[in-house]
Formats: structure tokens, C-alpha cells, sequence
């Protein structure tokens, strides 16, 4: 008996001309777009998860930050202050009308800022294991109290793990428990060793200068996600700006640490289909 054929899924490459780079693209099926902003740990790969889940249904579209490769290099490394221009026009350029951006990390600053433009055919944001350029200094009690212990028992613990050769936006569990896809996570890492990170991280929190009432001027609903065990950003400081921000919501995923979308897919996938249904 021959093996059933599946449904072929379109999927194209290509290359946005900036006026100071090129930006590597990929477009993986048809429909409304979901547009994927990665973090600094990652590049257009690491969604693997979530376009072979989405693509049967929608357009996603996926992208290597200017400086992360294959996009090309920028002297002196990129500047944040870039995506989201990058972003616009990526979906100008791709005539995207309905879309939704998800955000990973170091996406949520690209994600926060081209949002606030109130783009037209905007339906929806997920920040992942993110505030954006809002900075969790400024939340609201009770979190904001919360701040400096997680930073003592928690934020300390990420130089212990680079110390053990673990990293820290990947997890001690997900090397523990998923050691082919926490070398995964490595390898598309590795793509970009010759980034200065520190000098960019650096950057992302010179521009985390935000107050969370900002969010109220983003014109479409937001969806947060957390790894309760992320040890990069606070999970309760999603709590915090979705309480403070209308119609705003906040899901956690247990057992994960900061790429929750990396280490736990179905349920973050589960968590992104149910608020898509909201943004119709």
C-alpha cells in the first residue's frame, strides 16, 4: 500500500534590500500572515516548531535579524532602534495586510515599537518571554517589589550557567530533559558566534526605557507568555502589564525556562491558536 500524499506547503526564500543591509526571509504557506521576531539566542530556524504547525493554515513568515546571519553583518553590530522599521518594511514589502506578530525575547522590542505605529492590518502581538522596551522597573506593586530578589536568587544564576557551558536562554532543563533539542538550540546559536551579544544586550537595555502604560496606545490585543522558569525576564512581570493593560493576557507554561516556543511547542502552539481565534 503506498503512503498517503500529503498536501504540498508552499515555501519560498528571499532577501529585503535595506538601504544599509540585506534581511534574509522565508514565507512558509498561504493564508492570514503570522510574522515571527526571534531573540538574541536565535535567527529565522528557531521557529521551526511553530511554521510547521501554522504554515497548513497561514502565511508565516520568518527572519534573520539585520547582523544575525543569513542576514547580512552591520559594523559594529545592529542597532535595536532598526527593527522595527526592518519589520515594517518586510511586510510592506511582502504586501502583508493581516497579520499577527509573535514576538521571542529580544523580538519584543522589534515587536513593542513597530506596534506603536498602530500599523493598519495589525490583528494581534504575543510577547514571549519579553517586556520590549518597557522596562519591568516601572510595574506595578506588588511585582515591582519582586524585582531585586529575582534578580538575587534567579538573573544570578546565568553566568553560572554559560560558566557550565549551559545556556541560560535555552535552560538547565531543556538540556536536562531534551539534550537533542537543547543542542539544537546551540547549533543555530552558534550561526551568529561572531555577534558581539553582549554589546547588543547591552543596547536592548539602553532602549528598555518604556513606562507600561505605553501599551495602552497599541491598537490590537496582546498576548503574553511565560516560562515560569525564566531566568532572563521575570514571568510576573507579564502579570503585572497585562493587569495594567486593557484586554491584555497573560499564560504561563510550566516546566519551561525562557524559549518556552523552543522547549514546550504544543503548548505554546495551543496558547497562540486560541488567542488567533480572537483575532479575526
Amino acid at each position: 500500500m503506498e503512503p498517503m500524499s500529503q498536501p504540498t506547503i508552499k515555501r519560498r526564500l528571499g532577501t529585503l534590500q535595506r538601504p544599509d543591509c540585506a534581511i534574509h526571509y522565508e514565507v512558509t504557506g498561504s493564508g492570514p500572515a503570522i510574522v515571527f521576531a526571534h531573540g538574541l539566542g536565535g535567527n529565522h530556524m528557531s521557529w521551526f516548531q511553530q511554521v510547521a504547525h501554522f504554515a497548513p493554515h497561514f502565511t508565516c513568515v520568518t527572519f534573520a535579524n539585520r547582523g544575525f546571519a543569513p542576514s547580512s553583518p552591520i559594523t559594529g553590530g545592529p542597532d535595536p532602534k532598526d527593527y522595527a522599521g526592518d519589520l515594517a518594511a518586510l511586510i510592506t514589502y511582502l504586501e502583508l495586510d493581516d497579520v499577527r506578530v509573535v514576538a521571542q525575547s529580544m523580538g519584543g522590542w522589534t515587536t513593542i515599537e513597530y506596534a506603536l505605529t498602530r500599523p493598519r492590518g495589525l490583528k494581534g502581538i504575543v510577547l514571549a518571554g519579553t517586556t520590549g522596551t518597557i522596562d519591568p522597573r516601572q510595574i506595578a506593586e506588588p511585582e515591582r517589589s519582586r524585582i531585586d530578589p529575582w534578580v538575587q536568587t534567579e538573573f544570578v544564576k546565568v553566568p553560572q550557567l554559560f560558566e557550565r557551558g549551559l545556556h541560560p536562554a535555552a535552560g538547565e532543563r531543556m538540556a536536562r530533559e531534551q539534550p537533542a533539542l537543547n543542542l539544537l538550540y546551540r547549533h543555530i546559536d552558534d550561526q551568529n558566534a561572531a555577534l558581539d551579544k553582549n554589546a547588543l544586550g547591552a543596547k536592548l537595555m539602553a532602549a528598555r526605557t518604556r513606562p507600561p502604560e505605553d501599551l495602552k496606545a497599541i491598537a490590537c490585543p496582546i498576548q503574553f507568555i511565560v516560562g515560569d522558569e525564566d531566568i532572563l525576564i521575570p514571568a510576573f512581570a507579564a502579570d503585572a502589564l497585562a493587569r495594567a493593560t486593557p484586554g491584555a493576557k497573560v499564560a504561563h507554561i510550566a516546566n519551561a525556562g525562557h524559549s518556552a516556543y523552543f522547549e514546550r511547542p504544543q503548548e505554546f502552539n495551543r496558547i497562540l491558536e486560541e488567542f488567533f481565534r480572537t483575532t479575526k
